[in-house]
Parts: C-alpha cells; structure tokens; sequence
C-alpha cells in the first residue's frame, strides 16, 4: 500500500523558499506570483479519437444522409459540446488500430472504400472516416492534428505518402487526388507518431529493434507544408534550420514504468548525429486501473474503491518522474518533450452492448482523479507538453456518450470545462501542507491545489477537495497582497459513483460560486466534500 504524507506531496510541487504558517482554521495556499514558472501547453488537454466500437461511428460520424442533424457527416450536438471545451488537438487513428491501418483506403468516394475486419469487438471497419473526414473534425473543432502512421504493419512509403497527400503544397499526383477528393489546399498536421505501443500491440519490439526501425520513417515522413517543415532529410541539406512551427514527431515509447524501454530509446536518441534528432517527443501511455483493463466497476463502488482510485491516479507522480529523470540524464536540455498521450481511468464497459467496444460510465470519482492527473501534468510542464485521455466519445473515459440521436456530458467533460483557462497559461509556484485522510488503510492529501496566470492576465486556481465526507476551508495568499475576490465553479455531487446518464443528464454538472472577504477580512474558499472548484482570484 503506498502511504502520501503531506510532506511527501508537497514536495512534489515547485521549489520555494521556506514560508510560515501560522496556526489558522483555514488550509492556507501561498501562491508566488512573482516567480512564474513553465508556460502549461494547451496541448496538455488533448483528446484521443480510436476505430473501437462507437468512439467513431454513432459517436462522431454518422454520415451525410443521417437523419440525425450533422454537417458533412459529422453530428452537430457532439461537434458544439467539444468546441466549448477548445480542443488543442486530436490523435487519430489509434492506438492499436493505428499499426493495423492502411489510409488509401479510407479517402476517395465512400461506395469505393475497403471494409476490413477490426478486432475490437470483431466488427466490420468500412473505412467510411478516413483521412479527409478526420482533418474535417479537426477543423469543426478548431483542433490540431497529430496522426499515427503505421509502423508495425506498414512501411517508409505508406507514411510518407500519407503526409505527402496531407500537405504538399505542390501540384503532385497525391496532392491532385486529394483535390480531387474535396480539399485542393493542404492540411496541418502538427504532430507525427510513429507507431504505437511497439512494446506491445505495435510490433512486439524491443526498444532497441523500435529504434532502428523509426529511423527511416522518421528521415523520409516529411511535412510538405511549408509552414511546418524542417525535419528529417530537411536537416542533411542546411544543418542549421529551425521552424517552431514545424511538425512534432513522436516516437512510441514505454508503457508504465517500463524506464529500461525509456533508457534505451532516449541513449539512442543522444547516440544519432546532433544535426538529424530521430524524434522530438517521446510517447508515454499510463492507465488507473487495479487488476488489469475492464477490471472495475465504472458504477457500482464505494467510498473504499473512489480512495483506492485516488492513490492510484496519483501514482502518475511517480511514473512520470521516473521517465524524466532518465530524459534528463540523455536530455538535459529538455529537447524531447514527454507525450502521455493514452491516460485514464480503464473501467469495465458496463454499458457495452460488445464488451470490447470498451463503453464505461463516467463518475464524479473520474472526474477528480482526471482533475489530480491534469494537475500533475501542468506541475511538470517544462517537460510535459502533451497529453491525450482515452478517449473522446463513447471509449474509456470519455467527454461524451452519445445513444442513437441522445448526448450525455459527463462530468469529466465538465472538468475538461472547468480547466479550459489553464491552456497555455503560466504555472505560478505554490506552497502548502494539507492534512492528510485515511480511508480504509490509504492515506492521502486532503486536497490538491494549482495555480497560474492565464495568457490574458488573470490568476486562476483549481483546488480538488480528495475528502469524501469533510468539506476544507482553503485561504489563498498571494505574495503582492490577500486576495480578496474569488469566483468561478464547482463540481460535485451527492455521491462518489453519482454519473450522468439519459435520464438523469445533468446530476454532475458544475454550477458557479463566488466568495468575499469575511469580516476578519480574510478571503476563504470553502470546497466541498469530493469537489472539483476552479476560480478566479482578484487582489
């Protein structure tokens, strides 16, 4: 059993000098906001789209002649929902599905398309979301683009064919057949992964074996756009190009704490020539889950199991410092970005007609350990640049459930709400010792609690009251002077497994709060029991 002090935990936030704490009712917070820290990438808050069960078709698309409303395809209620959550980016097609995919045959008319076998859930793949039909959601959404080529199942030409069609520019035959297919200007595609899970479902590799099979991909996949090129072969011609606007290329790294999968890539990685870096980020996919995958019940636990959770999400801490260290040893610079680009809570699919469709509820619990995670995500943002839950609607832990021409939100989608002042802000230091709880021999934090200061100026703070049964008064204290004013919203419930379902959509749902000075002329933000709050503070 793994024991969180309150010493322990803050320990794990930024370095400050040392603060007193006077004896007082409330939990106080320092923030240093004279001391900022990382800028927190927006793409942080990214979403993962896969070909399993309905996380793509009834979920996303149900095509133009649907008698459910859509625009090209794609339905109009999902679309809305995901723009008020400002998706920075999208990953497509997989996951698993990714190194079985073969992209010619998803674009062109849909009569034309080749239907393939897709082993999630043994159903028919029609192939009628390709390409075009991805980078159309894209653009619906205002998202960024980060697509996994096939390394496992597919070759150097595929992929670079692929991102030739994508974004050249130039009148060449593939960039003709996709204005042929509806779109004569190229797209964006801001990052690149090459494979997935190569340990694993991707090719059964060894890093060293992964390695030196992404070499050529990574030399020859090259973005045509000329907003975003030099990369790969662009680099054997004019050593010295840069563009910080061009495209990402992520390599598929370990999974867990496999850190011997991490020593080997990134050695590697620092062994190539300086002038040709084989990839730009690393790849890093981390689940909550006790016994394995579909393991636990996504709606019938209790106080006991929402306390295991907890300490299990915040086990990332751990794993992400573990990596890290051993990118700081080859990386010192901090050239390599850290990807966490599959994350989540891996329930049973308690509400799959096919149980490998993987369709699970979504609680309050998956809202705060989703809230726990992305904190520690933002406190590790001068490595962290990207992170992808799994997934965007209908899969694991998602936004959206959608049931023939019905939407659900749940309350994770409301917290990826919540959060969305967070994206591209900067992290500001922040100094506290909460008490510690114990339930059922776990023993954790009260609350959690990060600040920054978004890029039009304002102070924000998201606090997670961990507390099942006990409300906490926190008192943030600014170093330029008390806070005096606080608003913003709260999400919680009257449950721990309360989830928001067609009958009942709306029993999660954030609702607004404000807080003064009291008469003391102190400024105190009560959180309830089992609570998400995000607020903006005014001196």
């Amino acid at each position: 059993m793994k024991k969180f002090t309150a010493l322990s935990f803050v320990s794990v936030l930024l370095a400050l000098p040392p603060w007193l704490f006077p004896v007082t009712a409330a939990e106080q917070v320092q923030i240093a906001v004279n001391q900022p820290g990382p800028v927190i990438n927006k793409d942080i808050f990214g979403q993962f789209v896969e070909h399993i069960g309905e996380g793509v078709y009834g979920g996303l698309w149900v095509g133009k002649d649907s008698d459910i409303p859509n625009t090209n395809g794609l339905r109009n209620d999902v679309i809305s929902a995901l723009k008020q959550l400002h998706v920075p980016v999208v990953r497509w097609p997989g996951g698993c599905f990714a190194d079985q995919y073969h992209w010619r045959e998803g674009i062109g008319p849909q009569t034309t398309r080749v239907s393939r076998s897709n082993a999630w859930g043994n159903v028919i793949e029609p192939n009628q979301f390709g390409s075009d039909e991805f980078m159309e959601l894209a653009e619906q959404i205002g998202s960024e683009a980060y697509l996994t080529v096939n390394v496992g199942s597919g070759t150097v030409k595929e992929a670079a064919d692929w991102l030739e069609y994508l974004t050249s520019y130039n009148a060449t035959s593939l960039a003709s057949l996709r204005a042929e297919n509806g779109h004569p200007e190229p797209y964006r595609v801001k990052y690149i992964g090459f494979g997935n899970e190569a340990w694993g479902c991707g090719g059964a590799m060894s890093a060293s074996e992964y390695f030196a099979k992404l070499k050529p991909f990574s030399v020859f996949a090259l973005n045509h756009n000329p907003e975003q090129r030099f990369s790969g072969i662009d680099l054997l011609f004019d050593h010295g190009a840069s563009n910080p606007d061009a495209m990402v290329r992520v390599a598929a790294g370990p999974n867990d704490g496999d850190t011997a999968f991490t020593e080997s890539l990134m050695k590697s990685w620092a062994s190539a020539p300086g002038y040709l870096p084989i990839f730009d980020a690393m790849s890093l996919h981390h689940y909550t889950m006790s016994r394995g995958p579909m393991s636990d019940s996504s709606v019938n636990f209790g106080q006991a199991e929402y306390v295991r959770f907890v300490s299990m999400a915040m086990e990332m801490e751990d794993v992400l410092n573990q990596h890290i260290d051993v990118m700081d040893k080859y990386d010192p610079e901090k050239r390599v970005s850290l990807v966490v680009d599959e994350w989540g809570n891996w329930l049973k699919p308690d509400i799959s007609e096919n149980p490998m469709f993987l369709k699970q509820q979504n609680s309050l619990r998956d809202a705060i350990t989703a809230g726990l995670t992305l904190n520690t995500f933002m406190r590790h943002a001068d490595r962290v640049k990207m992170a992808n839950i799994a997934q965007m609607v209908n899969v694991i832990q998602s936004m959206i459930l959608t049931k023939d021409d019905a939407m659900v939100l749940t309350p994770t989608y409301h917290l990826y709400k919540m959060y969305v002042p967070f994206q591209d802000s900067t992290l500001l230091p922040l100094a506290f010792r909460p008490e510690t709880i114990t339930v059922n021999g776990e023993t954790l934090p009260q609350f959690d609690a990060v600040t920054a200061r978004s890029k039009t100026g304002q102070l924000w703070m998201a606090l997670i009251n961990i507390d099942p049964v006990n409300a906490v008064d926190i008192e943030p204290l600014a170093e330029n002077g008390y806070v005096t004013k606080a608003s913003g919203s709260v999400l919680t419930a009257t449950e721990v497994n309360t989830v928001n379902d067609f009958d009942k959509p709306d029993a999660v749902l954030a609702k607004p709060v404000a807080f003064k000075r009291d008469q003391n002329g102190r400024m105190i933000i009560t959180l309830p029991p089992k609570s998400i709050t995000v607020v903006m503070l005014e001196n």
